[in-house]
């Protein structure tokens, strides 16, 4: 049986367009404030939900997304609240995702994180250090529980091994635009839409392209040649500005409009 995400890369491709996927770290601003955000998303057009599993050693996260990670582990934020803000997202009604480093998955033990996700409406994972060659245990956890691996593809990712990382991805395949960590950028870098390229010679899955989009004129870019584009730290960043969490929330809406306008001009 298709997943929620599978269901929606193939509802946007019969509508020639690609998916808007908005990041946010579970229990940030707050555990309550995390949720509002999430709604707040939802209820500007957004396609699909990332839930971050906050890390205290992150390799991928730029300082935008360690300092929301940061206030997250403040918070107390755990697998459980992972999981509350999950389901949050399925419960909103739009297709849910967590990203995680692959010791929190290690240590709650592979299989029963695999199934709270899908208790918990999940679709997938996105492991970004879990490198196919140490996947056996996840693979099957996840086959088990019906939902899909998401493994992450960079620039200096050579073709043959694109097709090997390719063949166990579920969903869809993460295209990180970039060398380097996470963070809102001035303009997303010329490598994007080549690595695309690339990945589309050696699978038929859609291909979200992540790392770098935060504005509208960016979205619309991406959207032209992925098939889906995923932000965070632009959201974050303003809710790390704002002078309260209302008004955060207010901007975070707003930039997910404008997002999701952009996605939808894509094509």
């Amino acid at each position: 049986m298709a997943t929620e995400l599978e269901k929606l890369f193939a509802t946007a491709k019969s509508q020639n367009r690609a998916v808007l996927i908005a990041y946010i770290p579970a229990g940030f601003p707050t555990q309550a404030g995390c949720k509002k955000v999430i709604k707040a998303l939802v209820g500007a057009g957004v396609d699909a939900i990332e839930i971050g599993f906050p890390y205290s050693d992150p390799v991928m996260d730029g300082p935008t997304i360690q300092s929301a990670a940061e206030i997250s582990l403040k918070n107390g934020t755990g697998a459980a609240e992972v999981f509350d803000a999950l389901k949050t997202a399925h419960d909103a009604g739009v297709a849910s995702v967590v990203m995680t480093y692959w010791n929190p998955i290690e240590r709650y033990g592979a299989s029963n994180f695999a199934k709270s996700i899908s208790a918990n409406g999940g679709s997938g994972v996105i492991t970004p250090d879990l490198t196919i060659e140490e996947s056996e245990d996840w693979l099957n956890a996840t086959f088990d529980a019906a939902i899909n691996s998401i493994y992450v593809v960079a620039p200096s990712t050579t073709d043959a091994r694109l097709a090997k990382v390719t063949e166990l991805c579920g969903g869809f395949v993460y295209a990180a635009s970039l060398m380097g960590t996470t963070g809102a950028r001035n303009s997303i870098s010329a490598g994007a839409q080549d690595l695309v390229a690339r990945i589309r010679k050696v699978t038929t899955l859609p291909i979200a392209v992540g790392l770098g989009v935060s504005t509208r004129e960016q979205a619309q870019q991406v959207a032209g040649y992925a098939d889906g584009v995923i932000v965070g730290s632009a959201f974050i960043k303003l809710l790390l500005q704002a002078k309260d969490e209302a008004s955060g929330i207010s901007a975070v809406t707003e930039l997910a409009k404008e997002l999701v306008e952009g996605v939808r001009q894509g094509r």
